[in-house]
C-alpha cells in the first residue's frame, strides 16, 4: 500500500519555500524510498571569512611547514583544521 502524498506548494520566493521546509517535514511530499543517490562535482561549499590570533612563533612553524609542502599556509591550516574536526 503506498502512501498518498501531498502536492508541493509554489512558492513565490526561495525564503519563502526554505520558511516552509524549515516548518513541515518532507516525508508527506516526498516518496524517499524512490530517490536516487547524485553525485555534485562541481558544487562548491560555501565559506566565510574569520579572524584568528595566533602566537607569532606558532604561526611561524605553520609556514615552516607549509613552505616544505609547497602549499600556502592558509590551506595547511585548514586542511589540519577539517582532519582534527573528523577525528571529533
Amino acid at each position: 500500500m503506498t502512501k498518498r502524498l501531498r502536492p508541493i506548494p509554489k512558492f513565490n520566493s526561495e525564503p519563502a519555500e526554505r520558511r516552509f521546509w524549515e516548518a513541515h517535514s518532507s516525508s508527506g511530499y516526498v516518496d524517499w524510498t524512490r530517490a536516487e543517490r547524485v553525485t555534485l562535482p562541481n558544487l562548491k561549499p560555501s565559506t566565510t571569512s574569520i579572524s584568528l590570533r595566533l602566537p607569532v612563533a606558532l604561526l611561524e612553524r605553520i609556514k615552516t611547514a607549509a613552505n616544505k609542502r609547497d602549499v600556502p599556509y592558509q590551506s595547511l591550516i585548514k586542511t589540519w583544521l577539517a582532519e582534527k574536526a573528523e577525528k571529533n
